[in-house]
Parts: C-alpha cells; structure tokens; sequence
C-alpha cells in the first residue's frame, strides 16, 4: 500500500471508529472543542456586532463543512477574533445581510487564491513570526474574556483561579481526560449543585432553539454593492489564510507531520461560502 494512502487510512473516520483507543481521544477532543466555542464564539459576536447566534451557527458550519472538505488534522476552523474586528465595521454600518454578502466573497476569494498557491508561500514565514501569531492569537481571546470578569458576583473568582489550576496541574498528574473537559465539569457540577448565583452564557444573549437555516443575503446585486464588501472580504480572506495556514505550520512543527496548506486554504474557503448561506 503507498505511503499516502496509509497516512489517508490512519486519519479516516473509519479508522478512529475501528479503534476504540483512538475513537475515545476523538470524542474527548471535540467535547472539548465545542464546550469550549459555546462562550467564545458569543463573545466574538459581541465584537462583530452580531446577535450570539450567528457567532454558534458559523462555528458550527464551518467545522463540519472544514471536516469534510479539507483541514489539517487536530486543527478546526470556527469564528475568530481577528475575523471578527475585520468585519465588525460591515455589520455596524450596513447591517447583517451586508456582513453575510462578505463573508460568502471571503470564501470565494479564499478557493481563488489558494488554487493560484497562495498557501504555497507559507515556507517563506520565518517560525518566529507563526509563533508571535499564534500568542497574538492567544492575547485577543484572553482580552475578549476580560469584560466577563468585571462587575460580577465575587464567586467568579475563585472559580477562574480554580479552573486554571486544574488545566495548569491536572496534566501532571494525568492526561487520561483533557483537563479543560474536567474544569468545566466539574464547575458546573458544582455551581449546579450548589446553587451558585453565577452569570452564565445564556446572560450574553438568546442562545438559538434550532439548527441554521438556508438564506441569501438581502442586498443589491449592484457594483455598489460588490464597492462595500469587496475590500473586507479581501481582508477577511487574507487574515483568514494566515490564521489558518500559520497555524497549520505550527501544528506541522509540532507534531512533526506534514499537512496540505493549498487543501487546508480552499477548505476554508468553501466552508466560509456554506457558513455564509446558512447565515454565519
């Protein structure tokens, strides 16, 4: 059997149901995953101007549309910061079908420019940079959480520092179960049984009661039109591919694998237009 095949063999869905070794990391690691977007994708959102739910319906959209269709393995694509303060002057200014209409030309933009190898000229980006990305990445979330800790109930506290301690010492003393998984257990366990008077995530808006629906986006299908949206979906494009691929480089460098960046690009490009009809 080629080399390729193999590789495609190990990673294949029928190959983690196969094993239920590997079957259990899967189902702990997307536990993880999707407790861990409920409360970031609202928050991103709120950056973007947008009601909560669009936020969860293009999280969820673009992570099985991405899984599907292209994606490194042990990456997701989902709603991000950085997309979201590129857009947010859309939905301010012309409302959410305008933001719709954008992201669908950002998806657009991404398969163009990953097909003409774009992701290609990731080798040229010295480590240091992806590393700096990613901890850029890493400060915008820790800020976006910040106004969550302010004018709350002084319970909150000791359950951050607590949850923190748990992901910071759990892995030293096993790594059988991801140690944000046990966090958010076991503090909603606790909350729940003791009553706890804490905000939770439904405070930061109507969580949706349905899956995402099929829509196009009300707009004028004018120059006009493509004179608004075109220079934020080209930004959203851009900031997208190198999110995405300088993350993927570091993941490469990590596990000391190899991954498909032109795949990984238009990948995300498909999964941005699916995401955009579906009202994400």
């Amino acid at each position: 059997m080629p080399v390729s095949t193999a590789k495609e063999t190990e990673g294949s869905v029928m190959a983690a149901l196969r094993s239920p070794k590997r079957l259990r990391i899967e189902i702990l690691a997307g536990l993880v995953v999707a407790l861990a977007l409920i409360p970031e994708a609202i928050s991103f959102s709120i950056i973007a101007g947008v009601d909560p739910s669009v936020g969860l319906f293009a999280s969820f959209t673009m992570a099985v549309t991405i899984s599907i269709v292209g994606g490194r393995r042990a990456m997701i694509s989902a709603a991000t910061g950085a997309i979201a303060l590129v857009i947010a002057p859309v939905a301010k200014q012309y409302g959410l079908d305008y933001l719709i209409a954008t992201v669908i030309l950002a998806g657009v933009l991404q398969i163009v420019l990953s097909v003409i190898g774009v992701a290609r000229l990731m080798r040229f980006i010295p480590r240091s940079v992806m590393v700096g990305f990613v901890n850029a990445l890493a400060i915008l979330i820790f800020m976006a959480q910040i106004p969550h800790l302010l004018g709350v109930p002084w319970l909150v506290y000791p359950m951050v520092a607590l949850g923190i301690g748990l992901m910071v010492f759990l892995p030293k003393l096993s790594n059988v179960v991801p140690a944000p998984l046990v966090a958010i257990v076991l503090l909603t366990a606790a909350t729940l049984v003791l009553s706890l008077n804490l905000p939770d995530v439904g405070d930061e808006g109507e969580l949706p009661s349905s899956l995402p629906a099929w829509m196009i986006p009300d707009v004028p299908y004018t120059l006009e039109t493509l004179s608004i949206i075109a220079p934020y979906a080209l930004a959203m494009a851009l900031v997208g591919l190198l999110e995405s691929l300088m993350t993927a480089k570091l993941v490469d460098d990590i596990t000391d694998t190899h991954s498909d960046k032109t795949r990984e690009g238009w990948g995300q490009g498909v999964a941005n237009v699916v995401t955009g009809f579906f009202g994400g």
